[in-house]
């Protein structure tokens, strides 16, 4: 009896003990499959953008170390997407995500309107051109406050003297219209009031200007 006394503490610590490792391997198989997940996860997510805009970005990110403009963000329109889509894409090149995104007009090319986006640089010409910018000053003028745009290629070189910009506007709506398009602007990047206030706390606060480049 004394030996059975004696070996009923010692059966108990080791179901004690046995059961603690398994809780110990289940939590640690539980974390790792919680971080094999969410990892999985990101590169899921990151699978999803589009060719072409991955492209872009790893330009944009050489193109902002090497000619010293912000390389915490950039901001990318492509203007191959449907006009009731989101296609302004903010991209945090730190974390190497879409950040925020919105829908964005494109010019009317001074005719009545455009329903699909046509491209020039002329002068007057009233059209979006492609190309990467330099977001540039703010200004107060007549849709509010907004942001000079200055073209860095010879496809948008005009940009600046055709007064073309960044600026909110009422007509752009704030959440996706798809299948109907959105407003034509003069060939501005003319975004939602709320988008454009999200994009200038952003601008505003960046030491560095910042790439925005229009693509198609």
């Amino acid at each position: 009896m004394k030996f059975l006394h004696f070996m009923y503490p010692i059966m108990g610590i080791t179901a004690l003990l046995a059961s603690c490792n398994i809780f110990i391997k289940n939590k640690s198989e539980t974390s790792y499959s919680a971080r094999n997940q969410e990892t999985v996860s990101t590169s899921a997510r990151k699978t999803n953008y589009s060719p072409a805009l991955l492209s872009r970005v790893s330009e944009a990110k050489g193109y902002a170390t090497k000619n010293d403009f912000s390389t915490s963000y950039c901001f990318l329109i492509d203007m191959s997407i449907h006009s009731g889509r989101n296609r302004f894409f903010v991209f945090d090149l730190e974390k190497d995500e879409v950040v925020m995104s919105g829908l964005v007009a494109h010019g009317s090319c001074k005719q009545t309107f455009l329903s699909e986006a046509k491209f020039s640089n002329a002068p007057n010409c009233g059209c979006t051109s492609v190309g990467k910018y330099k977001v540039g000053e703010a200004y107060r003028g007549q849709y509010g406050k907004s942001y000079k745009l200055y073209g860095l290629e010879n496809t948008n070189s005009n940009a600046y003297k055709r007064a073309v910009v960044l600026h909110g506007y009422s007509c752009v709506p704030d959440e996706e219209i798809y299948p109907m398009v959105a407003c034509n602007s003069l060939g501005c990047a003319m975004v939602s009031p709320a988008f454009f206030n999200r994009l200038a706390a952003i601008i505003d606060r960046s030491k560095k200007p910042i790439v925005l480049w229009i693509y198609k």
